[in-house]
């Protein structure tokens, strides 16, 4: 199995650094990694399927408000997600549209420990690096 993320040295903060072939890939890895910062999520099973249309002005405010949509599915409905599928990340006049699929299913405080609780994904230190193969993209989740 290919590296999907690793997380970088940081003094108080969650830095992470999520890789893929296409932008698409990367913003599902930076997903599954951001899962990873708030519980074990090889125990969040895929059983729930949920659709998401996130638009924003550039890709960096569209990571941030793909990373923040997720985030605000835990705290307001309390649902985790371990599987997700970008189906595509388009150019469209306002800036830029994702749309997406996500598997998981509601917090359960005795299967999904709780390791770190995120306040937010920030801009901070935030950057999309593109070669002709590959994706990374950092970012710095506030805990």
């Amino acid at each position: 199995m290919k590296k999907r993320f690793k997380f970088l040295e940081h003094t108080a903060d969650a830095y992470v650094e999520a890789y893929g072939t296409s932008l698409e890939e990367a913003f599902e890895n930076a997903a599954f990694a951001m899962t990873d910062v708030m519980t074990e999520v090889e125990k969040v099973e895929a059983q729930n399927e949920e659709s998401f249309m996130v638009e924003a002005q550039d890709e960096y405010a569209l990571l941030y408000s793909w990373l923040e949509e997720l985030l605000l599915e835990f705290e307001l409905k309390g649902r985790l997600y371990s599987r997700f599928e970008v189906s595509e990340i388009e150019k469209i006049s306002e800036g830029f549209r994702l749309r997406a699929k996500a598997w998981g299913e509601n917090y359960d405080s005795k299967k999904h420990p709780s390791k770190v609780g995120i306040k937010s994904a920030t801009y901070h230190q935030m950057k999309i690096l593109k070669k002709p193969k590959s994706v990374t993209v950092r970012f710095i989740l506030d805990v």
